[in-house]
């Protein structure tokens, strides 16, 4: 008989490695963290959402909605794990009616990519800008100009996680990912999906620098017009 292993010393792990690792389990490429996104705008009531996205969402993955905002006094806590507006006591889980509710998506984005919110509320006269990492303000919120809604920009996504960058596929097949539409692919998932079950949203998914649109509906449309424009008229009919 060999002798047996010895026991290894367990010891608490870092915070700033859980929190990579937590990020990590939520955010596994661009197109989650996309869904993320589209799912907090629908939440705050946008009728129009718009999507930027540069490298496959790897550079950069940007949406702006026209929904409720964030209050200036948030802003602080926003990207911080299990802050939500969503939710406050458990039994409210009963009747949930939102996508998102525990407060995990933001704060996971901002410990593997760098963030920044600008938003605006109706009842504020200007805009406020917030830069984030690792959950927190790298500084104050800032007056600026902007329209009422939230706009998100994520830059360099999993730049301090090079295992989780080495693993993802091509830009090309990432954008793919999160475009999710088109005859081949009747699958529905990605900008596609929450663009044909969002049929009163207007919804715009494009690569930056580009005029044309991968994806583009119409506010007050139907479910039926817009399969028709993301997968064609043979298969709306």
């Amino acid at each position: 008989m060999g002798d047996k292993p010895q026991p290894g010393m367990i010891q608490r792990l870092d915070e700033v490695v859980v929190n990579r690792i937590a990020a990590g389990e939520v955010i596994q490429r661009p197109a989650n963290g996309l869904k993320e996104m589209i799912e907090n705008s629908l939440d705050a009531g946008a009728t129009n959402i718009q999507v930027t996205v540069r490298q496959g969402g790897l550079k950069m993955l940007q949406i702006q909605d026209n929904g409720s905002g964030i209050r200036k006094e948030d802003m602080s806590i926003v990207c911080e794990r299990f802050t939500t507006s969503k939710l406050h006591k458990f039994e409210d889980l009963q009747t949930i009616s939102t996508y998102g509710f525990r407060g995990e998506a933001l704060a996971s984005i901002s410990h593997v990519a760098h963030v920044t919110i600008t938003s605006r509320t109706p009842q504020a006269k200007c805009a406020f800008r917030g830069q984030y990492t690792d959950g927190k303000l790298k500084e104050p919120v800032k007056p600026c100009a902007g329209n009422v809604g939230t706009q998100i920009t994520v830059e360099d996504l999993f730049y301090n996680v090079s295992t989780r960058r080495k693993a993802l596929k091509s830009p090309a097949e990432e954008h793919a990912r999160i475009v999710g539409g088109g005859q081949q692919d009747l699958i529905l998932k990605g900008g596609a999906k929450y663009a044909i079950h969002n049929a009163k949203v207007g919804f715009t998914l494009k690569k930056q620098g580009e005029s044309m649109a991968d994806v583009r509906t119409p506010p007050n449309s139907t479910h039926v017009d817009n399969i028709r424009t993301v997968f064609g008229a043979s298969i709306a009919r």
